[in-house]
Formats: C-alpha cells, sequence, structure tokens
C-alpha cells in the first residue's frame, strides 16, 4: 500500500509550473533613460547624494551615460535636460 502512494505521488503534476510546451520568455530590460527611478535623496550638510535605480550617486556621476548636474531635495538634473522626481505620481495628483 505505501508503495502504491509514493507511485501515485510520482504523477501528479505541480499546478504552478507552466503547462506542457510552454516557452520561456526572456524579456530584455532597456538602457533607455525612461527607466530611471529617483528612490531617495540624502543630504548631509554640503554633501548630496541620490539614490537611482538603487545605486547611489553624486553631482558629476554618470547614470546611464548621463551626467548628474544637481541634486535637490525630492529631484535630480540631468545633463540631458531631464529632471527626476521622486514621487512624481503624487505630487502631480495634487498639484505640486
Amino acid at each position: 500500500m505505501l508503495f502504491m502512494t509514493s507511485a501515485q505521488a510520482e504523477t501528479l503534476r505541480d499546478p504552478t509550473r507552466p503547462g506542457y510546451g510552454s516557452q520561456i520568455v526572456r524579456s530584455s530590460v532597456s538602457s533607455h533613460g525612461s527607466d530611471l527611478v529617483l528612490n531617495s535623496v540624502i543630504k548631509a550638510g554640503s554633501a548630496s547624494h541620490a539614490v537611482i535605480n538603487n545605486k547611489i550617486y553624486q553631482v558629476g556621476d554618470r547614470v546611464q551615460g548621463v551626467r548628474i548636474t544637481a541634486i535637490e531635495n525630492n529631484s535630480v538634473s540631468l545633463s540631458d535636460e531631464r529632471k527626476l522626481t521622486m514621487y512624481q505620481v503624487i505630487t502631480e495628483s495634487k498639484g505640486n
């Protein structure tokens, strides 16, 4: 009886596993500037650091080939004239 139960368990299929004949499709992450996310800004005295895509940068550093020109309290300016803002969706909805 114990042997019979283990034989049945081997034939059970994991319901979270993809179906037969399915293929894994890999997505690539593009290096376009639209993928830049300002996570936080750290200011201590005259030193300012920005956390962009979970990496720490300071003025003059390059992120995805673009130089950081300024770090403000809740935004970062880039040399290509873009400005990354923290919580952009929230501030846009409140009109700030």
